[in-house]
């Protein structure tokens, strides 16, 4: 992110910002394709990499992308880490299998070393060898990122054996979470320390939409309080399952930047968090942005700007992620249809 675009950022949460920025989170499920190449010659060259990222801050110098330079393998940073073998489809969205069969084998794991175990090295070495071109260009890393400590755990155990297990070995699930909380917090402090134009913290789990409200108070709340205790301008939480659980707890949890998944309101939200999270959304990212014609797309933002009651602290999006598949003629519809609402 460039200096201007990191100021609008930080004016829209602080409430300053009114005038509909745009942002995007974009990473590889999208934009190797968009680029014209394979998933596995972005994630396995750096100047490949490097321009792809450039060309769409190039051809979109109206949208926030976030976090910005991401580098990334897919959801098989974390728990690659922990031993889960990584599988990596020439052209599909790589994929980490367990590596715990049964709770009782959470008692023989070993704390990962955050700086050298598994695809660490390997994410924060881009970001290093890449430094000074991403400066030169303008941009800056802005933000330290994992997922979060349930989506890191539903991957070591599996989702449908992490959920009963909360109930039939809460013990054993806390000394997991535990486990992984404390490496993450070791990894967002390598990348900061590695980094200092960091001042911004993203973390991404979508189990906690999976999970009722005590459950979420009792294996979610109090591991994300601690990742969240940093002292960062920015806050950044991703949750594109059901947040209506979870979105109260948001500003207890540090959360001060918020993107949802599509099927809530900003509306709504905005009322479950008292007004205190800027909110990152909310067209349909696969129906509408992805597969929707340009006129679908510029008829959803429409309707999205026109339905709001308030618009500050908004970053104008797609509920979740950027999805495969959006074409530069519907993201060219949706910050053309923006501009006309702006002041």
């Amino acid at each position: 992110m460039t200096d201007k675009q990191w100021n609008t950022l930080l004016d829209t949460i602080n409430g300053k910002e009114t005038n509909l920025p745009i942002g995007f989170i974009i990473d590889s499920p999208w934009l190797p394709n968009w680029y014209g190449i394979t998933k596995l010659d972005y994630y396995t060259s750096d100047d490949l990499w490097f321009d792809a990222n450039m060309k769409v801050i190039n051809e979109f110098p109206e949208c926030m992308f976030l976090p910005g330079f991401w580098s990334e393998y897919g959801m098989c940073g974390e728990p690659s880490a922990f031993g889960a073998k990584g599988r990596f489809p020439e052209d599909e969205f790589p994929h980490a299998f367990p590596c715990i069969d049964s709770v009782e084998e959470i008692d023989k794991l070993e704390n990962p070393r955050a700086n050298a175990d598994g695809l660490n090295p390997f994410i924060l070495n881009r970001l290093k060898l890449n430094r000074k071109r991403i400066a030169e260009n303008g941009h800056k890393i802005r933000f330290s990122v994992t997922r979060g400590p349930l989506n890191v755990a539903s991957y070591l155990m599996g989702t449908t054996e992490l959920l009963p297990a909360m109930i039939s070995d809460p013990e054993k699930i806390h000394k997991l979470l535990r486990i992984i909380t404390d490496y993450l917090k070791a990894w967002h402090t390598i990348q900061m320390e590695a980094f200092s134009t960091i001042d911004g913290i993203l973390i991404l789990d979508d189990i906690v939409g999976f999970i009722g409200e005590d459950h979420f108070k009792e294996f979610a709340l109090p591991y994300f309080q601690e990742l969240f205790d940093r002292d960062v301008s920015v806050k950044f939480f991703h949750n594109d399952a059901p947040c209506k659980v979870s979105a109260p707890y948001l500003p207890e949890m540090g959360v001060n930047f918020f993107n949802m998944g599509f099927d809530i309101t900003l509306n709504e939200l905005k009322r479950l968090t008292d007004d205190q999270v800027t909110l990152l959304g909310n067209i349909p990212p696969r129906d509408v942005l992805a597969n929707g014609t340009p006129e679908d797309v510029e008829n959803s933002v429409r309707d999205l700007i026109d339905s709001l009651e308030d618009r500050s602290r908004v970053v104008l999006s797609c509920g979740g992620g950027m999805p495969p598949g959006v074409s530069s003629e519907n993201l060219h519809a949706f910050v053309e249809t923006v501009k006309k609402f702006r002041q």
